[in-house]
């Protein structure tokens, strides 16, 4: 199974049906190969380019025998799908990447231990069983701290700032009652991710750093070449992104985020075993872009070339975008070295991600300067009055 390439012609699977999923289906159609999906969601964005779809419930052994059954192989959309199902789908079929990366990433426990372990820098924390596990933690750690659910998170959910013993028992009775993992407050310089592939057969490829800007816990902008301070740590960035890969025995795309702290320490925040929001400018900017990665990887075939095309950045399109009304498309649409891609997602609602624009220039400065302005200028009337 290591070496068996799996060719055009062949079905693939995708566990989940949001954006990432529709984007694979389209990047993988376009190498030759059909798509299903499997999702628990009515109209999923990636049900509307895929060869097929299978409602269900990811925890049904059924449908999920009836799913892994139809491909070849089988990947993931993102990090939350019942480990059972990819359990059970690999039983009948290869899943990449598998259980074990899968049970690392969606847990943070688990994943902050087992990166830890394995010599790897990461952000000081404490699994917290109850208050009682809190004043040792302050004590080594002190104010303020930052308390996450252990799984299930994303986009700032499940997680919240204590700056008091008060606040801090108010967060685990919001946060629980499963165990909380606190973390040590980083007042990082910046914000970075590295995107890295792996295949059966142990080929391993890493993108370009890219820097990272969010807004209330959402990823508002990504630039790529990183300059100044984060290019001179991208050798190492990359270097650790290698070796989770490789520690991992990952089979597929993994995201490695890093907080950059001001003494020029790199500390992973967090790991994604599928393709990521701040790697969508490879699309346009790099010549291998993280979705053809992701289906070259999983079905064995030569990584592609990671190599940057031109400096460039992306802005994502939440619904504040929309308001009430419709975009400005023509904005973005006349706008030279301007990409706009959609979702298909039929409620734009507050906070939630419809598309993302990538700008191309000659500097990343200037393609987050276009791209900021693109996007302000593409707001509805009706979102400008909020």
């Amino acid at each position: 199974m290591r070496t068996k390439v799996i060719e055009p012609g062949a079905t693939l699977g995708v566990f989940g049906g949001g954006q990432l999923g529709r984007m694979f289906a389209q990047a993988a159609q376009r190498m030759g190969y059909r798509v299903i999906v499997f999702t628990d969601e009515t109209d999923a964005p990636a049900s509307q380019v895929t060869f097929q779809t299978i409602h269900g419930d990811y925890r049904d052994p059924n449908i999920v025998r009836e799913f892994a059954e139809q491909v070849d192989v089988i990947t993931l959309e993102f990090e939350n799908i019942a480990l059972e199902a990819v359990t059970r789908a690999a039983e009948i079929t290869p899943v990449r990447p598998g259980a074990r990366v899968l049970s690392v990433a969606q847990h943070r426990i688990r994943e902050k231990t087992t990166l830890q372990n394995a010599g790897f820098p990461v952000t000081p924390f404490r699994e917290l069983q109850s208050y009682q596990n809190v004043p040792p933690t302050v004590e080594d750690f002190g104010f303020p701290l930052v308390f996450k659910t252990t799984s299930w998170g994303y986009d700032g959910k499940g997680q919240r700032k204590v700056t008091s013993l008060i606040e801090a028992n108010d967060a685990l009775e919001m946060l629980g009652p499963e165990p909380v993992i606190a973390e040590k407050w980083i007042p990082f310089a910046a914000e970075a991710s590295v995107l890295v592939a792996r295949s059966p057969r142990g080929e391993i490829a890493t993108y370009p750093m890219l820097s990272n800007s969010h807004h209330h816990h959402i990823l508002d902008v990504t630039t790529c070449p990183a300059v100044g301070m984060l290019k001179e740590l991208e050798p190492r960035a990359r270097e650790i992104a290698t070796g989770v890969a490789e520690c991992l025995e990952l089979e597929g795309l993994l995201c490695v985020e890093f907080f950059v702290t001001e003494n020029r320490e790199l500390l992973i925040n967090e790991i994604a075993p599928r393709p990521h929001n701040s790697g969508h400018l490879t699309i346009e900017a790099c010549r291998t872009s993280q979705f053809e990665q992701q289906v070259r990887a999983i079905c064995n075939l030569p990584l592609g070339d990671t190599s940057l095309i031109q400096p460039a950045a992306m802005a994502n399109l939440l619904g504040d975008v929309w308001g009430d009304g419709q975009p400005n498309y023509s904005v973005a649409f006349q706008a030279p070295g301007a990409y706009l891609h959609l979702y298909g997602k039929r409620n734009a609602r507050h906070g939630r991600k419809m598309g993302h624009l990538t700008v191309l220039d000659s500097t990343p400065e200037q393609a987050a300067d276009r791209a900021l302005q693109i996007r302000d200028q593409m707001r509805s009337n009706e979102a400008k009055l909020f």
